[in-house]
């Protein structure tokens, strides 16, 4: 039976314009990420507008030509890999944003879950994984410019990749999701060798299991992990300071979401923000009010969500 393209409704929920301002109050609403925030953005305003870069160098380093052509020439894939509720596809979804600004061009994202996609058929991830590709071209080719200044960009979003993360090194893989593999490969060696103003961002709980050519191919890898004190109090202590907790709860509760002799890990970002001061407020609604012990009681009842665990 002939395979049919699937359509780019089929492939992609909803794609996202940037600048958006929802999405501003997201990727600011980020917090302990400030370094990786940084170097994405950076990144990124590399690989989608090579004119950005051209222009510093004419104006600080006339002479670099080597070194930034090493720059440029890196191929326009970037992973974002780490544990379950890090803040990776968090920030994968609204990074446009801060690039859109930073370049002063529109950028638009492809977001494309693989989980979601497919059923297990034979050929289908191959499928899914070369049609995201041709259609993050076609719109890439139309924002190319001779100049060198992109017209817009497009950030392909690979989200939960975990379906297209075994290595093809695995005896065990069936060829057909080896064939996945390597329309993923295509699709990134494409975008690079066109010099497209397009990129690709892979988030996976699955570092590990990457293929090695995928992870040879990626200009940064950056490694998400949860929050440590410091993040954790950062996260806190704005909205408890709201509702008139103490300093002293709010150190107590900042430890008690640390990893302890019991568990060995502690609350993710999103466990904090998602799970945990939600409960407050649901605990208190809707004839008390926030307390201390109320705030401490609450957080020792959370069970904070398991690590992923890999496994080869």
């Amino acid at each position: 039976m002939q395979s049919i393209k699937p359509t780019f409704s089929e492939l992609f929920d909803q794609t996202i314009e940037f600048p958006d301002p929802d999405m501003q109050d997201r990727y600011q609403a980020l917090v302990g990420l400030d370094e990786i925030q940084t170097r994405l953005r950076k990144m990124l305003g590399i690989l989608v507008n090579s004119d950005g870069i051209s222009s510093w160098v004419k104006k600080n380093h006339p002479k670099a030509t080597k070194a930034v052509d090493l720059v440029q020439r890196r191929p326009p894939l970037i992973i974002l890999a780490g544990d379950v509720g890090s803040g990776k596809s968090e920030l994968a979804y609204t990074i446009g944003d801060a690039v859109a600004k930073q370049e002063k061009i529109d950028v638009t994202l492809y977001p494309l879950s693989l989980s979601t996609r497919g059923q297990g058929m034979v050929g289908q991830m191959t499928q899914l994984v070369s049609a995201a590709f041709d259609y993050t071209l076609v719109a890439a080719k139309k924002l190319k410019s001779e100049s060198g200044k992109s017209k817009g960009a497009i950030i392909l979003l690979v989200d939960e990749a975990d379906a297209l993360a075994q290595s093809r090194e695995n005896n065990q893989m069936h060829h057909e999701d080896k064939a996945g593999v390597n329309a993923f490969i295509r699709g990134v060696d494409a975008l690079g060798n066109g010099k497209y103003p397009a990129a690709v961002i892979m988030c996976t709980n699955r570092p590990n299991a990457l293929d090695p050519a995928i992870r040879r191919r990626a200009a940064e890898i950056f490694i998400f992990n949860r929050p440590n004190d410091l993040q954790r109090e950062a996260v806190l202590k704005p909205a408890l300071e709201e509702l008139g907790v103490s300093n002293k709860a709010l150190e107590e509760v900042v430890k008690l979401t640390g990893a302890t002799e019991d568990r060995g890990y502690g609350f993710t970002y999103s466990d904090l923000m998602q799970r945990l001061l939600p409960s407050i407020i649901l605990e208190a609604y809707p004839d008390k009010k926030v307390d201390d012990k109320m705030v401490i009681e609450v957080t020792k009842s959370i069970v904070p969500t398991s690590p992923f665990k890999e496994t080869e």
